[in-house]
């Protein structure tokens, strides 16, 4: 049976360690030194990075950048620091208190020698043992082309339909180290955020997260933006946009006051965008009323014009679904209600929660972002248009699920879930979570109380289970085990005798235990086990059992084939 939060059984440890163990007995990938350089938290990454300060001049004609960034960080007494920037870019060189640091390269990686020298004036910070400093890089050369943007990352270097230059990244999984030096972990953001400066020739408008700080002539010809946001951010998420821009400003009244919001699209698609972008408005009213008040109030709301499909870049999210409903024109559940609304506006600013304001500390537990955007279209769906339409969009997205590996694998190296069961799985699973959990206040309270307990802070799978599991005041750690760690998808066996149906959970693991909603004669919860179990319910020669559909499970009537 479920049992409460606090009271977790042992079977669930031994069966979470079965699967671990399990999963560590499946033919494991080949990985290589840089992916565990590039996934995991070595010595050399023992510093906490509190801002990025960048500055690229892209020319556009050689598609190559030159740029710095200063790297302000704390750390405990490294002698050897590991600065991430992907070939075929080079550092030219690393200053610090106005001296040149050694470094040596070994592919994507630096290790560079970081001087200690007590009679250096530094800035104490927290405590004796812990100091505040600063260095700076010196980079350039032609960064990687993003060759199916946002899929295929790196930088973009191309043209708008006019034939006018249009430049922008795309790197969330190839890594923000394929533009920039940086300390390329998910599990730390710069705690103060961070800014990009751009210098791009006169007549093309550059635009980047957060606020426009100031605009300089810095030669004949020459312009320079600045933007900056001041809350901690994902590094893929901070992003250049240049092109033709033009931009118009709106207010949301939203749970933290008056946001503010601003659009950047290329002239001459001005008139349709202001049409098609009053969505917005919608959108953060309904994740403000699930999720809570919108994460970054500081730093505004942008929806930019990209020359690829969107992206979630926080306060900056990259538009590129054509302005059509759905996801390029198609609705994605095939049930009709994704034609409905935006995909790219719903799902990348959804993002914005989960993603931005709680970050996954590794790419292996990838699918607290996406499981639960996903989530957020069946959300999105349900607040405008009626729960019964968003349990159809959630139920219609089934169709994409593979089940050929589990969802969550490998920790400590550079690999994230494969194919998208972290999307459409994943938002199934939370589905049927807010099934068990059978209040959706309660459920609110949930999603709501993570964005709040989670603010700004980078997190595991089993900080976002061991919360909803508290909350919720039901022990889900099997429902997680079952549906993130594992590819089976549980099987309810029934049989009748006489007037008593007899059931059990199959084709799951040894704890599996979670309640289901099922009509027999009317509606009834069952509470299955991996054992038989016998429940009197009326029956007769007709009786029809069907489970709720809104349970992603499935059923299998073995009265005859025992």
């Amino acid at each position: 049976m479920i049992h409460q939060a606090k009271r977790i059984s042992s079977l669930s440890i031994i069966c979470t360690l079965f699967l671990l163990f399990a999963t560590a007995q499946q033919e494991k990938p080949k990985f290589t030194r840089a992916d565990t350089l590039r996934g995991s938290l070595n010595a050399e990454r023992a510093y906490n990075v509190l801002k990025y300060d960048i500055s690229i001049t892209p020319d556009f004609e050689s598609k190559s950048i030159q740029g710095k960034n200063t790297i302000t960080y704390i750390d405990s007494g490294l002698k050897t620091m590991q600065i991430d920037l992907q070939v075929p870019l080079e550092i030219d060189s690393i200053i610090q208190y106005e001296g040149k640091l050694a470094f040596k390269r070994e592919g994507n990686v630096f290790h560079v020698e970081i001087w200690n020298d007590a009679n250096l004036k530094i800035l104490k910070y927290e405590s004796c043992r812990l100091c505040k400093r600063q260095l700076t890089i010196y980079y350039h050369g032609n960064p990687q082309i993003a060759v199916r943007p946002p899929w295929g990352g790196g930088f973009i270097f191309t043209k708008d339909s006019l034939g006018r230059p249009w430049m922008s990244v795309a790197c969330e999984g190839t890594g923000a180290s394929v533009w920039y030096p940086c300390k390329d972990y998910l599990g730390d953001e710069p705690d103060s955020g961070a800014s990009l400066t751009m210098i791009v020739p006169d007549g093309l408008v550059a635009v980047a997260n957060g606020r426009l700080i100031k605009k300089n002539v810095v030669s004949k010809g020459m312009t320079s933006w600045t933007w900056a946001v001041v809350n901690p951010i994902n590094n893929y998420d901070i992003i250049p946009y240049i092109g033709k821009y033009v931009n118009w400003r709106s207010t949301f009244y939203g749970q933290k006051g008056n946001l503010d919001c601003s659009f950047w699209v290329l002239d001459y698609d001005l008139q349709k965008a202001r049409k098609h972008f009053t969505v917005v408005d919608s959108m953060l009213r309904c994740f403000e009323y699930w999720f809570g008040p919108y994460p970054f109030y500081e730093d505004g709301y942008k929806l930019v014009q990209s020359p690829h499909l969107g992206m979630e870049h926080q306060s900056a999210i990259a538009y590129g679904n054509h302005f059509l409903e759905g996801y390029l024109g198609r609705d994605l559940s095939g049930t009709g209600w994704g034609l409905k609304w935006d995909f790219i506006i719903v799902h990348e600013s959804g993002h914005e929660w989960f993603g931005n304001n709680i970050t996954c500390k590794d790419i292996a537990d990838e699918w607290i972002h996406e499981s639960f955007t996903n989530y957020s279209e069946t959300l999105y769906t349900g607040y405008y248009f009626g729960k019964e339409a968003g349990n159809d969009y959630c139920i219609g997205t089934r169709k994409t699920i593979q089940n050929l590996n589990p969802i969550i694998q490998y920790y400590g190296v550079n690999h994230g879930p494969e194919g998208t069961d972290e999307y459409y799985k994943g938002g199934n699973m939370i589905h049927t979570i807010r099934q068990v959990i059978h209040n959706d206040e309660i459920f609110r309270h949930v999603m709501r109380g993570l964005n709040q307990n989670f603010y700004h802070q980078t997190v595991t799978a089993l900080d976002v289970q061991n919360y909803i599991n508290k909350i919720s005041g039901i022990d889900f750690t099997p429902v997680f085990n079952q549906y993130l760690r594992s590819t089976a998808i549980p099987v309810l066996e029934y049989k009748y005798e006489e007037k008593n149906l007899v059931y059990r959970w199959t084709n799951c693991n040894p704890d599996f235990n979670m309640p289901v909603r099922v009509d027999v004669n009317g509606e009834h919860w069952l509470k299955p086990t991996t054992e038989w179990k016998k429940e009197r319910i009326q029956t007769d020669a007709s009786t029809v059992l069907q489970i709720d559909r809104n349970f992603y499970v499935n059923q299998r009537d073995v009265s005859k084939n025992p």
